[in-house]
Order: C-alpha cells, then structure tokens, then sequence
C-alpha cells in the first residue's frame, strides 16, 4: 500500500510500533459503524484492512504481533483488540455511470451489478443503496435490504449524457454513507461502474476522496474502459481505490466484468479489524495519515490512507 506517511516513516519507530502493539482489552463499545470511527469518548479508531500475497491471494490466520501501525506519525498509545473478520455487515453503495460513453455497455453492467448484489447482501445484516450518475447523482433506491427493490432501482437506470464522477462519489458519501450509523461495526464501501472519465462536476478529484474519508468509506472500482490500453480514466480510478483502501479492477472485456465483482465479494469478506488509540490524539478536525504495513514484506496490506479527527 502507497500510504501517505511512507516517505516520512522511519524503520525504527515502524518497528516499536510492532513491538509496543499489544491488546490491552476488547473493544468496549467505542467502536462505531465504520472502517475508521473515533468516539469522543474513548478517542478509538477501528481500522479495517485486508492482506493480500503478490498473487493477489487472501492471507488469513496472522497475528497483531506481524503488523506496524503509525498514525500520524506515531506508534499507537493502546491497542484495545485484533481480530480477523469475515463477517462484519455490510453498507453498500452501487454507483452505476450512465453518461453516453458507457451507452453500448450499459444494459450488461445492469445484468452484473444485480448479480453482485444478490450474491454478497445478506437480508438478516446487510444494506445497499443505488446511484446511477451523469450529470448530476440519481438515487434510484434507498438503503435497503430488499434484493428485489435493489434490482428494480438498478434496472430504473437509463444512460444520459456527461459524467459528474466526482460529485457522485461526494454526494453519495456525504448524504448516505456519513449517515449511516448504527450499534455495532459495519463495513461501508461503495462499489464504482464507471470509465472513469469526469467532465461536469463541480466537486474536485480530491474533494470526493476526502469526502470518502470522512464517511469510513472504501472504494472499489470496476472499469469500464473499453480501450486496450490504460487511460486518464483508469488512473483516476485507482487513485480514488487506492486513498481510501479499496480496489480498482481493469476488465479487459465488459465479458469479464463478473469477476472483477467476484473478487470484490471476496476481499468484503476476508479481513482484519484493528482497534486502537491514536497517540496525541486531538479532536481538531484534522487529517491524520495512517501508515500500516506486514513485516513479512511477501505480503501486501490495504487499509485507508487516513482518517478525519471530528471537532470538539
């Protein structure tokens, strides 16, 4: 993982951070619904990350004591708990672009985003939500359980004509995934069909990502370039993956689009939970950068750039 605090993290801190970083108890409620939630009660940060080898294959079954933490630069001061998880309830948002370049691809991206969604929600414990965009977010369907509600909203979608990406992904985490709150920890992502290209919003690159942040949010995009080479679009897409410790998928045929959905259902479900307490902890508002990585440098850690501190 590229993290923001790579070129400022010096081994030896890296290292103390592994060593210092013992569970101290369990959880106890300060925990929130989010990869990355800080109560102003207990300061806690849950920190939700997957670990994968250089085949790009889930590493399971590692310990607390395989792992360097710095956020903001410092050794955590506690480390409340580590646990793998693999079945944390899910918040997801489908985010479908319907601008005119995706026109000739639209009707089977409709086909695979309803195939993901009725294999990876769970009724019992899972939401989702469907936004299709071109020049301005349109939610087709609420938060919800119900699969068949999901699908109708997906098939609703019609393709129109410029892309507003950037305003999508904003508006989808500030008037959705920020909201969505609840008594025991989820984890919110929200799944991106798009090409990547952005010509109408008025929201920034940066401003959706930040906006990610604050609402715990990762992204996991699924490209629908349908050149034979990587583009400007692509390489946004990895960015926006890559900050807030998702993924981004390169089909090389819109044929190919279901498994790039069946790795993403795969990684919603092989992770690790970290809960900690920031060391220096301020409730300023501020962007703190979180470094993590495995000793075991075979393996490839993805977790969120950092987080924003709330007010106080």
């Amino acid at each position: 993982m590229a993290a923001q605090t790579a070129a400022s993290a010096d081994p030896p801190a890296a290292k103390k951070a592994a060593e210092a970083s013992q569970p101290a108890r369990s959880g106890s409620g300060g925990a929130d619904n989010g990869q990355f939630t800080i109560t102003q009660n207990v300061n806690e940060v849950y920190l939700v990350f997957s670990v994968t080898d250089s085949h790009g294959r889930f590493i399971s079954n590692l310990r607390l004591s395989d792992f360097a933490l710095l956020d903001d630069h410092r050794a955590p001061e506690k480390v409340y708990s580590f646990t793998q998880q693999t079945n944390l309830p899910l918040r997801v948002g489908i985010l479908i672009d319907t601008s005119s370049s995706i026109r000739q691809r639209f009707e089977y991206e409709q086909q695979a985003a309803k195939a993901f969604l009725l294999q990876v929600i769970r009724p019992q414990s899972d939401q989702a939500f469907v936004e299709g965009f071109d020049v301005s977010p349109d939610y087709r369907q609420g938060w919800t359980n119900n699969l068949d509600s999901l699908a109708a909203g997906i098939d609703s979608l019609q393709p129109g004509g410029g892309t507003a990406l950037y305003d999508a992904v904003y508006s989808a985490c500030r008037d959705k995934l920020l909201t969505s709150r609840g008594q025991e920890p989820v984890r919110k992502v929200i799944v991106l069909i798009s090409d990547g290209d952005d010509d109408q919003s008025h929201a920034y690159l940066d401003d959706a990502i930040k906006e990610c942040q604050r609402a715990d949010t990762n992204i996991y995009a699924i490209s629908t370039n349908a050149s034979p080479s990587r583009d400007k679009g692509d390489d946004v897409l990895n960015k926006m993956a890559l900050a807030t410790g998702g993924k981004a998928f390169f089909p090389t045929t819109v044929e190919d689009m279901p498994v790039s959905f069946e790795q993403i259902q795969k990684e919603l479900r092989s992770q690790y939970a970290l809960v900690y307490k920031p060391a220096d902890f301020k409730l300023d508002g501020s962007f703190r950068p979180i470094y993590l990585f495995c000793l075991d440098r075979r393996y490839k850690v993805r977790a969120m750039q950092g987080y924003f501190a709330p007010k106080g």
